[in-house]
């Protein structure tokens, strides 16, 4: 077996459209063309967006509108949603979108699907006018979606029918895990928020995978937050406005991305420490320079076996985002 380093798997970008403190949406989808048109010269493979509602802080609701922006001001790297959260809607509609999106940019669009509502039980509510979905719908929804793209479903998506778009399926348990494995799907785990749970969702997926017409063999993807510097100290200061998210959210009082400060143990009980730390430990969350965030990728690489690695960097200053993947991305060459 080839071991695994930089050079022979894809890293790629996850991004939230981070809405900064003192300004706008406005302002975050033009931070994220230019973080887009940043990270393909990088060399990075693709560039996820991720659905969350009623979060002040993260500007991604409309996914698919998002994606579009993007695909549109970049040339090859793939572009596509991290996920799509499938329950908050009809499974035709998301067929339309995404076939819209292929048909406009065709072989660059990926359609990663999360069953989670991306917020709380009233957002949930205000989406789906009910509640009444279950667990157990979700598989359901995922073939419904293969059925349109196949042509099998007593209703043709126009567009979509017909086009090979690539499914994935993302999780932060087992799950999605099981159900990947199961109808021969890619899988993406979401490790950069549920350290704890990838390595035995990583080994559900890869023992239970059973090859489809889409996928011979298991394709598994790990998300890992890193916030890199030049040194220690500066990432480490960076990385504040990270931690101060997670704070807010585990308050449930969700901010805009806050500036970085000089001291996080000032706004912060020692409980409120070890509970952010249980959601981005040192085991996906890697902060330093170019060496420290060598190191700690490629201990994540070697423990989980990955075959792609997504990358998220919550850094407020928009030159030190791009710096960071700058970084990172001198470490693939």
């Amino acid at each position: 077996m080839t071991k695994k380093t930089f050079n022979n798997i894809p890293l790629s970008v996850l991004d939230l459209a981070p809405v900064l403190e003192g300004s706008d949406p406005a302002e975050s989808f033009k931070n994220s063309v230019e973080l887009a048109q940043s990270v393909e010269k990088n060399g990075f493979n693709r560039f996820w967006l991720a659905e969350h509602h009623n979060m002040p802080g993260i500007a991604s609701s409309a996914t698919s509108v998002i994606i579009g922006h993007i695909a549109g001001a970049t040339n090859h790297m793939r572009v596509g949603a991290g996920g799509v959260m499938l329950p908050n809607h009809a499974t035709l509609v998301i067929a339309e979108q995404f076939g819209t999106l292929e048909s406009m940019y065709p072989g660059r669009i990926d359609l990663g699907l999360g069953r989670a509502p991306g917020s709380d039980q009233a957002t949930a509510y205000a989406l789906r006018r009910t509640l009444n979905q279950r667990v157990e719908d979700f598989p359901l929804q995922v073939d419904e979606l293969e059925a349109y793209f196949e042509g099998t479903a007593r209703v043709r998506s126009v567009p979509g029918e017909g086009l090979n778009i690539p499914i994935w399926l993302l999780g932060s348990s087992g799950f999605s895990a099981q159900l990947a494995a199961k109808k021969g799907l890619s899988f993406s785990f979401a490790s950069h928020f549920a350290p704890d749970y990838t390595i035995p969702a990583l080994n559900l997926y890869r023992d239970n995978f059973k090859p489809s017409d889409t996928l011979a063999k298991p394709y598994a993807m790990v998300g890992v937050n890193v916030i890199a510097a030049d040194t220690d100290e500066q990432a480490e200061y960076l990385a504040t406005s990270q931690q101060q998210q997670f704070l807010s959210i585990r308050q449930g009082k969700p901010t805009k991305l806050q500036r970085p400060i000089d001291d996080i143990d000032s706004v912060w009980t020692e409980m409120e420490k070890a509970a952010v730390e249980q959601s981005i430990n040192s085991r996906s969350t890697i902060v330093g320079s170019k060496e420290t965030v060598k190191q700690g990728l490629e201990k994540f690489l070697e423990e989980t076996q990955a075959d792609e690695m997504i990358i998220n960097s919550q850094i407020f200053d928009q030159e030190a985002r791009k710096r960071s993947y700058e970084i990172v991305g001198e470490l693939m060459d």
